[in-house]
This record gives structure tokens, sequence and C-alpha cells, in this order.
């Protein structure tokens, strides 16, 4: 008997395919679908609370120009924070709906993506977030930062 045949008849079998069987794909394919589902929310809520500080910086630096114009006119009408402004923001609408000599309300309203959200403030430094998309909650005292009121 050849010895070479001997140890081939002998040895046994070795499987030397390497890599994934269908089903194991499909275990990781599902945990990833499972992952992702409960992460994509958060993500959005997250882009979205990004996006707030744009109203709020910009509506806190109107008020500053609000009352620098005050200073030097002894009143709000004409302040140039006043005029409707549409493109210092990607995200919101910048416009003045009330004012007067004494009192002026700055309000900040979402467009795009922040579509839903309206930030106010006034010359009292009242914060306001009278308007909210579903899911959120108003506050009459502050901005909204985050889901459920809080500021």
């Amino acid at each position: 008997m050849d010895a070479q045949w001997e140890y081939k008849m002998f040895t046994p079998c070795r499987n030397t395919n390497r890599g994934f069987t269908l089903i194991e794909l499909m275990v990781v394919v599902a945990i990833a679908g499972i992952l992702s589902m409960m992460v994509m929310p958060s993500y959005a809520d997250y882009v979205t609370r990004g996006k707030i500080p744009d109203a709020t910086s910009n509506l806190a630096y109107k008020a500053v120009l609000m009352e620098q114009s005050f200073q030097d006119n002894l009143t709000y009408v004409g302040a140039a924070a006043c005029i409707a402004d549409t493109t210092t923001s990607q995200y919101f609408d910048f416009s003045c709906p009330v004012v007067s000599a004494t009192t002026f309300t700055l309000q900040a309203a979402g467009k795009n993506s922040m579509a839903g959200f309206t930030y106010t403030f006034n010359q009292s430094n009242v914060k306001a977030t009278p308007v909210v998309p579903a899911g959120w909650v108003t506050a009459a005292n502050c901005w909204v930062t985050k889901k459920g009121g809080v500021c």
C-alpha cells in the first residue's frame, strides 16, 4: 500500500470553506435594523435641538440692537433690528410683529426643517416659545430647547 494513499484514507476531512452562513448574515441585518429604528428618532431630535440656537442667539442679538436704537432715539420705532429678515438664518425668519415707541416683540418663525417653531423676545426680557411642533411642549417664560418643555 502506498503511504500517501494511506494518509489520505485515514485523515479526517477538513472543511476549508470560510465565511458566514445566510442565517448569520440575516441575524446581523435584523440587529442592525432594530438598532437603527431606536437611534434615528433620537438623532433627529438632536439635529433639531442643534438648530434652535440659531433662533435664540439671533433674537438676543437683535434685542441688543433694539435697546441701542432706543438709547439713541428714545423710541423702538424705526429700529434696524425690526426690519423683516429672511436671509440671516437658513432655519428661521425674523420679524418684529409688535413695535411702538416703548415696546417691541421680536419673533423668530421656523422655516424649512424648523417649521412649526416660533420664539419671541420683548422689551421686558420675556422669552417665550408660543408655538412648537407636535411632540414638543410650549413654554411661556423661556425658550424651549428640548422636547417636554425643557428650557
